[in-house]
């Protein structure tokens, strides 16, 4: 539809010449630039470089730091399949959980019984006392844990508690 009157037509110009001197006046985005970081301060890794190893157990494992079978300080990302759980067992050194994603479910004691767990959502901490005896796991929900401890980092089962 063509306007009729001069008005109209005036109006309509300045609408379809409004964004004309926006465009002239923005200048191209400065390309990114490439920033790093000194490897002697700060060491990280991305999502992408953290490698995963499957354990036929229902979860999954990724060495952050340190290794856990050996003496010394490890860190490792857990993720538990859902409906996986480990059974009774025990640990000869302190382990410091923290539930980084979903609910993970604690329950304590030689007898195995998924009913007695209480969840701990996302943002938990748990401490797994040496030498005591408990389980623990996931269960409909994909959970993924940080844990910090001292290695080397063995399960005994409960059966065999010195």
């Amino acid at each position: 539809m063509i306007p009729q009157n001069t008005t109209s037509v005036a109006i309509l110009l300045f609408v379809a010449c409004l964004p004309l001197p926006l465009l002239a006046s923005m200048k191209r985005a400065p390309e990114p630039r490439q920033i790093s970081i000194d490897p002697a301060t700060t060491a990280y890794l991305k999502p992408s470089q953290i490698h995963w190893q499957h354990d036929p157990i229902g979860a999954d494992t990724a060495i952050l730091q340190g290794d856990p079978s050996k003496p010394g300080m490890y860190i490792v990302l857990v993720k538990w399949a859902p409906h996986h759980m480990s059974r009774p067992h025990w640990h000869p050194n302190d382990r410091f959980i923290t539930v980084l994603s979903g609910t993970w479910w604690v329950g304590t004691g030689a007898n195995f019984d998924p009913e007695r767990t209480i969840p701990m959502p996302a943002g938990s901490f748990v401490t797994d006392f040496a030498k005591h005896v408990h389980y623990d796991g996931a269960k409909d929900e994909e959970v993924m844990l940080q844990i910090v401890g001292e290695g080397p980092a063995t399960a005994t089962p409960a059966e065999q508690k010195p």
